[in-house]
């Protein structure tokens, strides 16, 4: 089952979310994918991140909008990519799917990453029929959990040492989130 993306793309007047894609976003993304502080959390990517990982991914993002399993956005600004974030199908039966993101350093701290989960959010809930939209984040990461908090989700509680994270060297607790339909923030 093929996904349209959304047209016109997502935004919200400040942030501006569009499938992957275009051009010059295998340079976004190995930018990105190097710094630091998105590397150290996302273990599952290459580091150091190529441009040949960078095209895999896009491929990736392409194929899970033909199959109906993901949607992958790019998070713009003034039409730049500065993050991403995507949702993931994890039980198509009930409903129920998972929100991830990042934002790259010089977009953090400004709402950016809030905004685009709430129109992430918004776009799942009415226009996928998502009934339950749940996202972790490592508890050693604050500014995400925050992120998940201004965006309306509510925290359940705490999978502890539910990931062992290779490049912090530890096993990290994951805080779980959830949005449902009727608890979409009012725009």
């Amino acid at each position: 089952m093929t996904i349209l993306p959304p047209e016109p793309p997502l935004s919200d007047g400040v942030v501006t979310l569009r499938p992957w894609g275009a051009e010059g976003d295998v340079d976004a993304l190995v930018e990105s994918c190097n710094e630091l502080a998105i590397a150290q959390y996302l273990d599952l990517i290459p580091s150091p991140y190529t441009p040949a990982d960078a095209k895999t991914y896009l491929d990736a993002c392409r194929q899970g909008w033909r199959e109906g399993t993901s949607s992958n956005f790019a998070i713009l600004v003034d039409e730049r990519p500065v993050g991403s974030i995507g949702l993931r199908i994890v039980d198509p039966e009930h409903g129920v799917a998972e929100a991830g993101y990042w934002v790259r350093s010089e977009a953090r701290g400004r709402g950016v990453a809030s905004r685009a989960l709430r129109l992430l959010s918004a776009w799942a809930l009415r226009e996928r029929s998502v009934e339950r939209l749940q996202l972790r984040a490592a508890t050693v990461n604050p500014a995400s959990q925050r992120v998940a908090e201004k965006a309306g989700f509510t925290r359940e509680g705490v999978l502890r040492s539910a990931h062992y994270n290779a490049r912090l060297d530890q096993r990290v607790d994951w805080a779980m989130y959830s949005l449902l339909p009727g608890e979409l923030p009012q725009s």
